[in-house]
């Protein structure tokens, strides 16, 4: 195999890989517990979306006493903080990928 069908294999890994890539990005994944009062949203990359509550999962002896606004409340901040800590996660998953690597950019490699 001659250097330009390397080069031509090459650019064509990288596009696939960009492309599934995307395609992952645009799924949406369900994971659900409690029979569905706790349903969470991830892209195909792992990515956090969203979370829904339903009264049941706040109170689930009375859920007739919560009200709309708590349990919005209550998905704003553990979206909150699921995101910090993804965030975060994604950043230390960086700085110690960089360091293996010594800052080479390989592709495939999301950091």
């Amino acid at each position: 195999m001659n250097i330009m069908q390397m080069m031509k294999q090459a650019q064509s890994l990288q596009k696939k890989l960009k492309d599934t890539q995307e395609e992952l990005a645009n799924l949406e994944i369900t994971g659900e517990a409690a029979n569905g009062a706790v349903k969470v949203i991830c892209d195909g990359q792992g990515k956090f979306k969203s979370i829904k509550l339903t009264a049941e999962a706040v109170n689930p002896e009375n859920p007739s006493s919560v009200d709309t606004d708590t349990v919005e409340m209550l998905e704003d901040i553990i979206s909150s903080a699921i995101k910090q800590a993804s965030d975060k996660a994604s950043k230390t998953m960086e700085a110690k990928m960089k360091s293996v690597t010594g800052g080479i950019n390989i592709p495939g490699l999301n950091f």
